[in-house]
């Protein structure tokens, strides 16, 4: 069963809060609340504030347990932004954008799938680097000369 938790026009970028949304994404709950814990960015705060929201509606409202909780997806929308003028030189004005954002964190009870790991390349010319189609050309030259 999935709960979730919305922050509205929280005041950070979504851009300098997704990077910390990045790091919870797949964790229990109860790990992505230590991980937020000890996060020193101010995105922390307002998604573990969201974080423990859905735990609570996950208890209360669905009667989960918060053991078996695990962090589906943390997801950083953009909000409305804030327009406002900062005077310049010469009887100019610059713009100044107060960039606001949506936290949505969505819990389930079910373990997420295992990331499969993917395998190096390798190579077909038995370690020889290929860097553009001239190179191809001369490699497949030099096979029909031997």
């Amino acid at each position: 069963m999935e709960v979730k938790a919305i922050t509205k026009y929280a005041k950070i970028s979504a851009f300098k809060a997704r990077e910390v949304s990045r790091e919870v994404q797949g964790l229990l709950a109860s790990d992505a609340l230590d991980v937020l814990k000890f996060s020193a960015k101010k995105a922390a705060r307002l998604i573990e504030k969201t974080l423990k929201s859905a735990i609570a509606n996950a208890e209360n409202n669905a009667n989960l347990k918060v053991a078996g909780l695990y962090v589906k997806e943390a997801v950083i929308g953009e909000g409305p932004t804030i327009k406002r003028m900062r005077p310049k030189a010469r009887g100019s004005a610059g713009p100044i954008l107060k960039r606001t954002s949506h936290v949505r964190v969505v819990l389930t009870d079910e373990a997420p799938a295992p990331v499969k790991e993917k395998k190096p390349h390798v190579s077909k010319n038995k370690g020889e680097k290929q860097v553009g189609k001239k190179q191809v050309a001369k490699a497949a030259d030099n096979e029909k000369k031997d």
